[in-house]
C-alpha cells in the first residue's frame, strides 16, 4: 500500500458504521480473529460504540474516505480496581495488513490511553490467529496467560491466548 502516512485516524463514530461492521463481518465469516459465528447486522455497531466509550478509539480511513480498518480499547473488568487496565480490539483490511498500519493504530491506542491513566493492554488472541500472536509479540506483548480447549467455532476448538503489555 502506497501513501500509509495519507491514512487519517480519528475516534469511532457513526460514520463508517457499515464499513466497520463489514470489516468486523469479514473475520468472523473468514477467520477465528473475530470470534461469533455468525455474521452480526449493523445493529451490532452500537456495540462497538458502547464497548469504547470513555476509552480510545480508532478508524483508519483511507484518502478516498474508505475505512481501512478500527480499533479500541475497552474495559478489562468494570470494578475500580481494574481501571487502569484495558483489552484491545482491532482489524484492518485484510489487503492492507503487513503494511505498518496494525503498528500505527497500536500506537496511537497506547498514546490515547496513557493519558486515560491506562497502564496495562490486554489482548485476548485465538490460538489459531498465529498471526496476531506473532504481531502483538513483535510489538512487546507477552503471552501472561492461556486458556486450554475454551472457544469453539465451526467445530474447530481453540485455545484463548492472553498477551499482556505494560504502557
Amino acid at each position: 500500500m502506497n501513501g500509509l502516512s495519507e491514512i487519517t485516524f480519528s475516534p469511532i463514530t457513526d460514520t463508517g458504521r457499515e464499513a466497520i461492521v463489514d470489516l468486523f463481518n469479514y473475520y468472523i465469516e473468514h477467520s477465528f480473529a473475530a470470534y461469533p459465528e455468525q455474521k452480526v447486522p449493523y445493529e451490532f455497531f452500537s456495540h462497538f460504540l458502547k464497548t469504547c466509550r470513555n476509552y480510545p478509539s480508532v478508524v483508519a480511513r483511507l484518502p478516498d474516505g474508505t475505512v481501512a480498518g478500527f480499533g479500541l480499547l475497552r474495559a478489562h473488568n468494570p470494578m475500580p480496581a481494574f481501571f487502569h487496565t484495558a483489552e484491545i480490539t482491532y482489524f484492518i483490511r485484510p489487503d492492507l495488513t503487513g503494511k505498518g498500519l496494525g503498528s500505527k493504530m497500536l500506537a496511537r491506542l497506547e498514546d490515547e490511553g496513557k493519558q486515560q491513566g491506562i497502564t496495562t493492554i490486554l489482548a485476548s488472541i485465538s490460538s489459531l490467529n498465529e498471526a496476531s500472536i506473532r504481531f502483538h509479540a513483535g510489538h512487546g506483548f507477552t503471552e501472561c496467560g492461556r486458556f486450554k480447549g475454551i472457544g469453539r467455532k465451526k467445530g474447530i476448538v481453540f485455545d484463548t491466548v492472553w498477551m499482556q503489555k505494560f504502557i
